[in-house]
């Protein structure tokens, strides 16, 4: 179906425009809040569709040239192409509008949105898929290819197509260099590269993270054991670029996740350590650790501001990962107690608790619905502050039930979802009241945003 001189009206779902055109909800790719365009639907939900623009007749007054030659293409940065400002404004609605359309909260106080200052290369973590059988771009033919191999992101919707990519513009510019070199020398040397359908070939993952020090880690993952030829890649990332941590894995599954994978230091140390909050935090190749250490500093210090923590406190820190914000508690706190799924993380978070000298704080593994109960309380004593960190699809209605009950004085919620942090707080409204609400922009050039509210009983 096709629309003609359709006005867009505002940032929708997952990045898109919003359109309405007689009563029906249209999300736009690509599109931005003010653009007159025409439209061709491609695709149909229930509840809504999705189209793409084949005409722009009008720009909005928020748009820019899109800066990265693969956008439109990867599927990341969508929002490249609408400026810096407007973006933050947008998140900052759509976080506010959250609260008050989804979880029909009211907020007492809502502070303007932490915007970024570095828009791009923020980012201190990329991984980059190999493969044998990449994505054509719209000017390219299959004809006109010497090979058929890539190194890059999964083209959108296709696990088994990778995108080539020259120039990311997340990560330190060094980390193009690294990938490039990478892919030249596999190219040059007959590396054979992963088939996502088949799985084989040799070359499968490349995983780099950096720190605001300017210290890399460059992790290689094969599909297979080839000693000489691991060896001889390896060699020469290391005389190349001497980092920090060179490391390897042999991947031999047929999924690329390899948190149930030995990893293996080839040279230099096997970590890297970056420092947030003033406090030191190790980083290995499976480590979670925030994405923008920029960002994330100014994160944690809304949650921190919003604890208000007394030296008589006692801190639960739920969802707390490797424990940055548990160990940040515990320069503050009595004590900080912190509870994470992922029995690796907790490992780590009670290494960086010692690297940073904190002998106040506790970190228990297990599945928050299972182990936030009575028992723990038990165990843990009573709580005067509670911070929460869930996934992106917020918490257990288990936890948030026993939330309501132990009625911990203040809950200081930090989410990656405001949508489902939303819900969270509707559930929580009876017994809570949101004293103060703040959106912080993690990621540039996207539409995702952070948001921190702090809770109070009523």
């Amino acid at each position: 179906m096709h629309y003609e001189n359709v006005e867009l009206l505002a940032a929708g779902g997952e990045g898109h425009a919003l359109a309405k055109i007689e009563g029906k909800v249209i999300f736009v790719k690509y599109g931005a809040p003010g653009d007159v365009v025409d439209l061709q639907v491609v695709g149909r939900k229930k509840k809504f569709s999705l189209a793409k623009i084949t005409k722009l007749h009008k720009e909005s007054e928020l748009r820019r040239e899109p800066f990265c030659e693969h956008y439109g293409t990867c599927g990341g940065c969508k929002w490249q192409h609408i400026d810096y400002p407007s973006q933050a404004k947008l998140k900052d609605t759509w976080a506010r509008d959250c609260l008050t359309r989804i979880g029909k909260v009211e907020v007492e106080e809502t502070l303007p949105i932490v915007a970024a200052e570095q828009l791009q290369f923020y980012r201190n973590k990329m991984e980059y898929t190999f493969s044998n059988k990449r994505w054509l771009y719209d000017n390219e033919t299959l004809e006109e290819l010497e090979h058929t191999n890539a190194l890059g992101f999964h083209a959108p919707g296709r696990f088994d197509k990778v995108l080539a990519i020259n120039k990311c513009w997340l990560q330190d510019d060094k980390g193009n260099d690294i990938r490039n070199f990478v892919y030249e020398y596999c190219i040059a040397n007959d590396y054979t590269f992963y088939d996502l359908k088949d799985h084989t070939g040799l070359m499968r993952n490349l995983m780099l993270r950096n720190t605001k020090a300017g210290d890399w880690m460059i992790n290689v993952i094969f599909a297979k054991k080839e000693d000489d030829k691991i060896e001889r890649l390896l060699k020469a990332i290391q005389e190349e670029f001497n980092p920090k941590a060179l490391n390897y894995c042999i991947n031999e599954k047929l999924n690329d996740s390899t948190f149930d994978q030995e990893f293996i230091s080839y040279s230099g140390d096997f970590e890297i350590q970056e420092e947030l909050g003033g406090l030191k935090f190790n980083i290995s190749p499976k480590s979670f650790f925030q994405t923008n250490p920029v960002q994330a500093e100014k994160l944690y210090e809304v949650a921190i501001d919003f604890a208000d923590i007394q030296p008589t406190d006692v801190v639960y820190d739920l969802y707390c990962g490797t424990g940055t914000i548990t160990c940040v508690a515990a320069t503050k706190a009595k004590k900080a107690v912190g509870v994470e799924i992922v029995e690796e993380a907790i490992e780590a978070a009670k290494v960086n608790a010692g690297i940073n000298g904190l002998t106040n704080v506790e970190f228990l593994a297990g599945d928050m619905k299972d182990v936030f109960n009575a028992a723990f309380y038990a165990e843990h004593g009573k709580s005067d502050i509670i911070i929460t960190d869930p996934p992106r699809s917020g918490m257990h209605p288990k936890v948030v039930d026993y939330l309501v009950e132990i009625a911990a004085p203040k809950i200081v919620y930090v989410s990656c979802n405001p949508a489902t942090q939303a819900r969270d707080l509707a559930m929580l409204d009876a017994k809570y009241k949101i004293v103060k609400s703040q959106a912080v922009d993690m990621f540039p050039q996207t539409h995702h945003a952070e948001n921190v509210v702090v809770l109070e009983l009523r």
